[in-house]
């Protein structure tokens, strides 16, 4: 059978040019589904913005399409598009929204919605297709009803080493494309899934069940060393969980002889806990280390369990600056903040010297903690507004001035004579690349208010 998976356009297309991530799940999809006989093309609608052309071109058997919240608009729209083409196609969904508020695809236009790991439920929905087996006896779908979606049994998540390596030749012509503001071209590689911490804005941990499954380290490297890119970028929800496992990794990624610049994630207690495993893996090619602080209140840390303190940032911040591996510190401004939160959180960016800094606002993104016990005071519901950087909760400054300080966060939290480093790295035409984007960026942070 002929599969298309579409990685549907970002509903804010400006990001694009700061990050954008190959679509990993989906080449995990195509390799799956290539494995069991099937054609697979992959459209990167980022990129390549003729869906309907595809759609005409190649005339598949089934459309798959994946969204994050802030998509889910612009996924149902494709999806019209793509029905009106082709009335008998297999249409389904899946990815993070999907696992996470199946039923928001409750629509008569998708014959299916694949909830959580979708590599094996994909080879199930094609052959079903094939022999005519109802859908319903598949395990880990939402099937759209006019009496309200149908739910089949959950499937578990599968041992992340039964999966095939991603068929990354599926976007050998986007390749060059894909980076992470400095790193290019980059790579992504995933070696774990779920994470051990609880904080109550996050539903990667809910997603699996608590649970925090991981690759083994020799099946990592026999991945790595099929990746071009010089940059890879571990796309865990959180890498450094198991530091025995990532220590057994460095020493098997430098026995292999492998050399690359590598991104990743990791929590402030692991590198305070373990500055020697950040040591060796610096040793390795550890470039980055993208950090979520969140909030420099150890109150409002112990409120959202975060499980780290202040006193604890100051010293990740400290060894990883020692080991000359950049801190990408992130930081979530609660909708709640005064005047003098903004002004406190910039004093306390400075006094950690960081060279780099990044903001988003506290989002109740469903499938959280957060989502479920303030739900009743959303400001709005509608997707696009859920992408980090729109409060969807109440804010204590007027939105035009809590917008016009969030602003101020980017413009002026990280001194220039710090940010310069960084601004560097990406060479002169890159550099004044940038400072257009910024400001472009900027004025739509302070024009946010008037989305709602």
């Amino acid at each position: 059978m002929k599969i298309l998976l579409i990685q549907p356009p970002s509903h804010y297309p400006l990001m694009d040019q700061v990050y954008l991530f190959e679509p990993l799940a989906l080449e995990y999809l195509g390799a799956a589904a290539r494995n069991n006989g099937h054609e697979v093309v992959l459209l990167d609608a980022r990129l390549e913005s003729d869906i309907i052309g595809t759609v005409a071109d190649f005339r598949p058997d089934m459309v798959g399409v994946t969204a994050f919240t802030s998509q889910v608009n612009i996924v149902r729209r494709i999806a019209v598009e793509v029905r009106a083409q082709l009335p008998e196609v297999l249409l389904v969904v899946g990815g993070h929204h999907a696992t996470v508020r199946p039923a928001d695809f409750n629509d008569s236009t998708f014959d299916a919605v694949v909830i959580g790991e979708g590599t094996v439920t994909l080879c199930e929905l094609l052959s079903a297709k094939q022999t005519g087996r109802p859908l319903r006896e598949i395990s880990g779908l939402g099937i759209p009803s006019p009496a309200g979606m149908l739910f089949t049994p959950s499937r578990p998540y599968p041992p992340l080493d039964e999966l095939p390596l991603p068929a990354r030749d599926l976007t050998e012509r986007y390749r060059k494309s894909y980076f992470s503001e400095w790193f290019k071209p980059l790579a992504s590689i995933r070696t774990s899934l779920g994470c051990t911490a609880r904080c109550s804005f996050c539903a990667l941990w809910a997603i699996t069940g608590g649970n925090y499954l991981r690759r083994d380290p020799d099946s990592v490297v026999e991945e790595l060393l099929t990746i071009k890119e010089s940059n890879v970028f571990f796309c865990d929800d959180e890498s450094m969980c198991d530091t025995r496992r990532m220590d057994r990794l460095a020493d098997r990624i430098k026995a292999a002889g492998i050399r690359k610049n590598y991104f990743l994630y990791a929590r402030v207690d692991t590198i305070v806990r373990h500055p020697e495993l950040f040591r060796k893996w610096a040793g390795i090619g550890l470039a980055q280390v993208f950090v979520g602080m969140e909030d420099f209140s150890d109150a409002r840390l112990a409120a959202m369990k975060k499980g780290v303190t202040s006193d604890q940032q100051i010293q990740a911040a400290r060894i990883l600056k020692e080991l000359g591996v950049m801190m990408y510190a992130s930081f979530m401004v609660d909708p709640d903040y005064s005047r003098e939160d903004f002004r406190t959180l910039t004093a306390y960016i400075r006094k950690l010297k960081l060279n780099h800094a990044t903001f988003t606002v506290m989002t109740p993104l469903p499938g959280t903690e957060l989502h479920a016990t303030r739900e009743a005071e959303l400001l709005s519901t509608r997707p696009e507004l859920y992408d980090m950087l729109h409060a969807l909760l109440p804010t204590r400054l007027p939105l035009p001035e809590f917008y016009d300080e969030l602003a101020g966060l980017y413009a002026g939290a990280v001194p220039l004579h710090r940010s310069l480093p960084t601004l560097l790295k990406f060479g002169w035409h890159g550099l004044l690349l940038r400072m257009r984007l910024f400001g472009t960026f900027l004025k739509r942070v302070r024009a946010a208010h008037l989305d709602y």
